[in-house]
C-alpha cells in the first residue's frame, strides 16, 4: 500500500498519540496536534479509515452532556503500525539491525586510539547503497561523528565531540541538526573534501529518510548514537 508522505505524517502522528492516550482519539485532538483546523483532521482520518488503517466508532453523549450529540473517535488497526514500520525500513528487521549495530560498536571499540579511517570508509561506501531508513541514518550519523572525532585529533584535541551533545546529540534535536553539522564540517579548513562532499550530498536523503522513522525506531537510532559518542569520547 502507498502512501503520500502527507498520509504517513498523519498515520505516525496518530499512532503516536493513540498510544500516549491509551484510547481511541477524536478528530479534534489529531487536529490540535497535526496544527490543521478539524474538518481536515476528519477528511485525513476518514481517507485512512478507508485505506483500512483506521477503524471509527460512534460514543454516545453521557447522561451529564444530555441529548448533545454521538463523538466520532478513530482507532488503529492491526494493519496500520504494520505498514509505517514496513514504510520505516522493512519493518525495522530486528536480526538485520542487530548485526550493523553490533558490526559497527565492534568497529569503534577494535579501533580505539586509532582515527577510525577504516571504518569510516566502509560506511561511506555503503551509506548511497543502503536502503533501511534506520540502518542509513545510524551510519550517516556515525561517519559524521567519525568526521568530527579526526578534525579533534588533528586540532590536538579540541573539544568538538563534547559540542556535539551541546548541540542536542543524541536527541530529537541534535538528530535534526545533522544537516547543519555537515555544512559546517565543510568550512573546516582540516576536513577531509572527499568525505565531507560525499556527506553534503547526502544530507536531503538524510532528512527524508529520518523523517519516515516512527517514534520507536528514532528512540532505537537515539540509543545507538548515544552508544557511538560514549565509545568514541572516552
Amino acid at each position: 500500500m502507498k502512501l503520500t508522505r502527507r498520509q504517513q505524517v498523519v498515520l505516525s502522528k496518530f499512532l503516536d498519540l493513540y498510544h500516549q492516550n491509551e484510547e481511541a482519539l477524536h478528530y479534534t485532538t489529531v487536529a490540535e496536534h497535526l496544527e490543521v483546523n478539524a474538518v481536515t483532521a476528519y477528511d485525513m482520518l476518514r481517507l485512512l479509515e478507508e485505506r483500512g488503517l483506521l477503524v471509527s466508532e460512534y460514543i454516545p453523549p453521557s447522561q451529564r452532556e444530555g441529548s448533545g450529540r454521538a463523538r466520532v473517535v478513530f482507532r488503529p488497526t492491526a494493519a496500520a503500525q504494520a505498514l509505517l514500520d514496513d514504510l520505516a525500513g522493512g519493518s525495522w528487521k530486528r536480526d538485520e539491525w542487530e548485526v550493523v549495530r553490533e558490526r559497527i560498536l565492534g568497529a569503534l571499540h577494535a579501533g580505539k586510539g586509532s582515527d577510525y579511517e577504516d571504518l569510516l570508509d566502509d560506511l561511506l561506501a555503503r551509506i548511497s547503497k543502503q536502503r533501511s531508513p534506520l540502518i542509513y541514518t545510524a551510519e550517516m550519523i556515525t561517519a559524521v561523528i567519525l568526521q568530527i572525532y579526526q578534525l579533534q585529533e588533528d586540532a590536538a584535541g579540541s573539544p568538538r565531540i563534547e559540542s556535539l551533545r551541546k548541540m542536542g546529540l543524541p536527541g530529537e534535536l541534535g538528530l535534526n541538526a545533522l544537516g547543519g553539522m555537515v555544512v559546517g564540517l565543510s568550512y573546516a579548513e582540516r576536513a577531509n573534501r572527499r568525505v565531507t562532499s560525499l556527506l553534503l550530498s547526502q544530507t536531503s536523503r538524510y532528512q527524508d529518510m529520518l523523517g519516515r522513522l516512527n517514534s520507536a525506531s528514532r528512540r532505537r537510532l537515539s540509543d545507538f548514537v548515544d552508544e557511538v559518542m560514549g565509545i568514541v569520547e572516552t
